[in-house]
């Protein structure tokens, strides 16, 4: 009996070690392909919003199309009709109308 406790412990220590190397592989390849890539994405998209100034033509999140006539620390006034102008989070504003237009006629 003790002969095949000191045989399956060597197994054991090893099929933690791998189990162990395993999900620390699978953590890296989750990083490289999902995480980074999205850390990536949000950063360019950042500066894009940092960089809009009034005049820009901007689509909010809730598919406005509209101007920018002011920018404040965490949000833009967007006239979005003559004489229609709303207060938008800088957060919902996801591209410049120009950018969507120039994708579309590629």
């Amino acid at each position: 009996m003790n002969l095949s406790l000191l045989q399956a412990a060597p197994a054991q220590g090893g099929s933690l070690l791998t189990t162990v190397g395993m999900l620390v592989l699978m953590f890296v390849v989750m990083w490289l392909f999902f995480i980074r890539p999205q850390q990536k994405r949000q950063k360019e998209l950042q500066k894009k919003r940092d960089a809009m100034q009034p005049g820009d033509r901007v689509i909010t999140s809730g598919g406005l199309y509209g101007v920018i006539k002011d920018v404040k620390a965490t949000e833009f006034v967007v006239e979005i009709a003559d004489g229609v102008r709303v207060r938008v989070d800088k957060g919902s504003v996801f591209a410049s109308a120009a950018d969507t237009t120039n994708e579309v006629r590629k």
